[in-house]
């Protein structure tokens, strides 16, 4: 077994773990409810998860998405963002065997649960954001490719042009255009990419948005020109890519 491999099925082992982890933070955090106190539960009967029912993915399959206890349907975001999760490990792993590849899956894990908050309840927690940044940061001070000078740039000039974007939209519309998490978002992918490739994720993310318009409409389904999108969801989905391009490239 070569590096890449070992590296890929490592990071995809503990991304599935991780992604369990995600998905209860993504579906219960909303709600107020405990993500890392007491033990795993079912979202409607609130009896025990048992160890066994508690193997990402297979025991999702197993139970056929139903509770063992009460037969409630499982929420289908477990297994997707395990999966997700998983699949952010493995293609870490092969793109970049070692430390590089261990800071592009963390980054990926954070935009997926990023992605999904937004999704969910158009909300990008500064507790995340922040980390995401700040672990950013930390990557370019240990070395690790794009310079330090780079991402700072990338930082600086992602937050600003949110910021300006939304503070401009305000004016001239009087009202809000963009969530207050979009700005810090884009700074804190600013701060893992560096500023050469911003221009590419928002362009990625805006065909994103505009494929999605574009399918309700096939589907005969009209949207409001002030209908709100979650731009933080277009940007994480935009980003991991990104990431995987920039580091191929770099190698």
């Amino acid at each position: 077994m070569n590096e890449a491999a070992a590296w890929a099925i490592l990071l995809g082992g503990v991304g599935a773990i991780i992604g369990s982890f995600l998905a209860a933070l993504v579906i219960r955090w909303p709600a107020g409810r405990s993500v890392s106190r007491g033990r795993s539960r079912c979202d409607h009967c609130d009896a025990p998860v048992r160890a066994r029912d508690l193997v990402p993915v297979l025991s999702y399959a197993v139970l056929r998405g139903r509770c063992r206890e009460c037969g409630a349907a499982i929420d289908p975001r477990h297994p997707a963002i395990e999966l997700a999760s998983l699949a952010v490990g493995v293609v870490a792993g092969l793109v970049a065997p070692g430390w590089s590849g261990v800071a592009g899956a963390v980054f990926g894990w954070l935009l997926i649960a990023l992605a999904m908050l937004d999704l969910a309840v158009f909300w990008l927690p500064d507790r995340l954001t922040g980390t995401l940044a700040i672990i950013g940061l930390a990557g370019g001070g240990a070395g690790l490719d794009p310079p330090m000078a780079d991402r700072l740039i990338g930082g600086v000039a992602g937050f600003g042009l949110l910021w300006a974007t939304a503070r401009a939209y305000r004016l001239v519309r009087h009202r809000d255009g963009l969530g207050g998490g979009d700005p810090k978002l884009l700074g804190a992918i600013g701060l893992w990419l560096g500023w050469r490739t911003l221009p590419a994720v928002l362009l990625v993310g805006c065909l994103i948005g505009l494929g999605f318009v574009l399918l309700q409409r096939l589907r005969g389904r009209t949207m409001a020109r002030d209908a709100a999108m979650p731009l933080g969801t277009l940007l994480a989905i935009a980003a991991y890519p990104a990431w995987v391009f920039m580091i191929s490239m770099a190698s």
